[in-house]
């Protein structure tokens, strides 16, 4: 009886703790050393050439990225260059990574594939949501009106009881769209929230150098002086260990938006290519080459000179604060 007694209670043990291990692992996920393996979800976060990515069970693997690492869009992308994808494996992408498990327990990846479909679906979800705060804020203002004339009305007895009723349904009728814009408010500040990680997860690192890169007019060839520019920044980057490079292209308010879009997209391919080809920067350290076209603009574009600021494109080196540390 006593024996039977220690038994019960020596694998009730063992199964609490393989409970705390299974605990303990429950979100993260290693890939068995030499066995192949594919890896659907969404990309936490990345550090150089590692890139963790959550899965719908939300397992976390981590994935690395090689010289060999082929990446495939699902479909065509305008502005993009098929060598630059490489460059969109950012926060917020959902993937899809085939390869291999190393030592580590990491995913070495022959192949990623994503559908850059989803960067236009996010974008247009953070337009929004400056149109959805502005009727909002109407809305609330249009219920305090109407509750004010409905107390108003309320004091003025029998004879304004009809026009309080009024008052106070149009004031529940403003509330209910003051409520739903704000319901709408909250979900695209969550979107976002997401497209802000994705493009630039800046809070996990700190700027190490910074370059203006300038444009003549409808220009997006890269002169003497920003090779120069370029030519330095490589030279910092190129020691520092697990950087990243970021590139955001820009342009003057002269021509139409898609145009202005279009040039800051040019512009940004150009510094991009050029620390490829010349400087020997590995397109994975580029961070999602962006254009904004003629938004933020760094002087007025009222006067010549401060459209000549405004043709620029600006590259930053960043490395990961975890590395620093």
């Amino acid at each position: 009886m006593q024996r039977s007694k220690q038994l019960l209670c020596a694998t009730v043990c063992l199964g609490l703790v393989t409970g705390l291990v299974y605990v303990a692992k429950a979100n993260a996920f290693d890939i068995e050393a030499g066995k192949k393996a594919t890896v659907k979800g969404s990309i936490v976060s990345r550090s150089g050439d590692l890139v963790k990515v959550r899965t719908k069970d939300q397992a976390v693997v981590v994935v690395d990225l090689t010289d060999s690492t082929q990446i495939e869009r699902t479909k065509d992308f305008r502005f993009r260059h098929k060598d630059m994808d490489v460059t969109a494996l950012v926060p917020g992408l959902n993937i899809e990574a085939e390869g291999v498990g190393n030592a580590q327990g990491q995913l070495q990846a022959d192949k990623i594939k994503f559908d850059p479909d989803e960067f236009a679906i996010e974008v247009a979800e953070e337009q929004q949501i400056q149109a959805n705060s502005a009727a909002a804020k109407k809305a609330q203002s249009t219920a305090d009106s109407g509750v004010k004339k409905a107390n108003g009305a309320q004091a003025s007895a029998n004879e304004a009881q009809s026009s309080a009723d009024t008052a106070q349904a149009s004031a529940d009728q403003a509330q209910s769209t003051a409520d739903a814009a704000g319901a709408v408010g909250v979900m695209d500040a969550a979107a976002v929230a997401k497209v802000n990680k994705r493009v630039s997860d800046l809070g996990e690192y700190k700027k190490v150098a910074e370059a203006g890169i300038y444009f003549p007019s409808n220009g997006t060839t890269l002169d003497d002086a920003a090779k120069a520019d370029l030519s330095q920044l490589a030279s910092i980057a190129l020691p520092l260990q697990g950087y990243m490079i970021e590139v955001a292209g820009y342009a003057s308010s002269t021509g139409s938006k898609q145009w202005d879009q279009k040039l800051g997209s040019e512009r940004a391919a150009a510094v991009t290519q050029y620390l490829r080809d010349q400087k020997n920067i590995p397109m994975r350290r580029i961070l999602a080459p962006a254009s904004y076209g003629a938004t933020h603009p760094a002087a007025t574009n009222s006067d010549p000179e401060g459209r000549a600021l405004n043709r620029r494109v600006d590259v930053t080196v960043l490395v990961n604060k975890g590395l620093q540390e």
